[in-house]
């Protein structure tokens, strides 16, 4: 059962970011008033036309029970199969996996996701999986409970065009030659979170194609970047692989040396600039949780920066401060899966805001908030 609510002029508190000047957390001085948030900024990593500012926060919390996409693909402990490939659950034994039977057609938007872990399953939105008919990128952040029924997910098709199943196979996977999985640069991931327009996502997708094109002509690469429609061929691709990496890779090597100087004060997260422009920004409940996810979420950044490249200013610490500061809106809407999630959405002055929280025993936080810049 889920219970949508709306309500005008509502937002989460999660505010009030303190910037620093060198890469520790701030001091309050006496007098001063601390974050209500909690959070504090560090020191921005620019490379190129990337900038992202680590996010420290006063507060960790205990997410080592939460499986990732990535690490259930991996195992075959997460099947996810096209709709109409699951009529249900059944175990002939504990532990047995799943059986999946067709029953109907599939479906551009739909897909079945079934979780045999005895953890529950984190999903972030703009995670891409590879295989069925099409390739397809999660619409919505949520959490599928351990040993799950089959689960209907929200999706869209980033590979217009194909509508044959891969290798005669209904299954998906991760990316082909990505082995922390592949997130969808924000412009193509707002559009699946926000727009929820499947055009609008196909539009985004053929963009990027066309701009990373452009950017590998040079080398002889165009041709193959536009022989394809799927998203994640085009990100598999050698030369743009090594444009992306021109510019993740320095990120990378100094938000992981961050994170290991700054365990204990839980480093939990990024917001993001390309070409001086705040666009994005990602906040996890535990560093742990940030580290799973930070290989796929540098290279999404990066690939922001690679099909936008162009000369801009440099974003400050002030911008970055202000877009987290500003995270409540003039309406609200939340969708709940009693017991075991509840997505918040928040729309403002030119920005959207979503909470995804825990409701499972002994949680009740916020595990994921991703802020994007309309």
């Amino acid at each position: 059962m889920r219970l949508v609510i709306g309500s005008a002029g509502a937002g989460i508190v999660v505010m009030a970011i303190v910037a620093a000047a060198v890469v520790v957390p701030c001091m309050v001085r006496a007098g001063e008033v601390a974050p209500a948030s909690g959070y504090s900024l560090l020191s921005p990593i620019r490379s190129g036309n990337l900038t992202v500012f680590p996010v420290v926060a006063s507060k960790s919390y205990d997410t080592a029970e939460f499986l990732t996409l990535d690490e259930g693909l991996r195992t075959g402990d997460v099947v996810v199969t096209e709709a109409g490939q699951a009529r249900g659950l059944i175990r002939h034994r504990p532990g047995e996996p799943a059986i999946i039977h067709p029953v109907r057609d599939a479906e551009v938007n739909r897909l079945v996701l079934v979780n045999n872990s005895k953890r529950p399953l984190l999903l972030l939105a703009g995670e891409i999986v590879t295989g069925g008919k099409q390739d397809r990128v999660i619409g919505k952040d949520r959490i599928v409970p351990a040993e799950s029924d089959p689960v209907d997910l929200s999706v869209f098709c980033v590979e217009p065009g194909r509508w044959v199943a891969a290798n005669g196979k209904n299954e998906f996977s991760n990316a082909p030659g990505v082995t922390n999985g592949l997130l969808a640069a924000p412009a193509v991931r707002s559009k699946a979170m926000a727009a929820k327009d499947q055009q609008q996502v196909w539009d985004s997708v053929r963009t990027s194609q066309s701009s990373m094109a452009v950017t590998v002509e040079a080398t002889g690469a165009a041709p193959a970047v536009n022989a394809t429609t799927s998203y994640a061929r085009v990100m598999d691709n050698k030369e743009v692989q090594k444009q992306v990496d021109a510019v993740a890779a320095p990120v990378q090597r100094n938000y992981e040396s961050v994170i290991r100087q700054l365990r204990d004060k839980n480093a939990v997260g990024v917001v993001v600039a390309v070409n001086g422009e705040i666009v994005w920004a990602d906040i996890f409940a535990s560093t742990q949780l940030l580290q799973k996810y930070w290989p796929k979420l540098v290279r999404s950044y990066a690939t922001e920066a690679v099909v936008t490249r162009a000369k801009g200013g440099e974003a400050s610490l002030k911008d970055a401060q202000k877009f987290l500061d500003d995270l409540q809106g003039r309406h609200e809407t939340a969708e709940t899966e009693p017991g075991i999630y509840r997505q918040t959405e928040i729309t403002g002055d030119g920005f959207k805001v979503f909470e995804l929280t825990s409701l499972l025993p002994k949680t009740g936080f916020a595990v994921h908030v991703a802020k994007m810049a309309n």
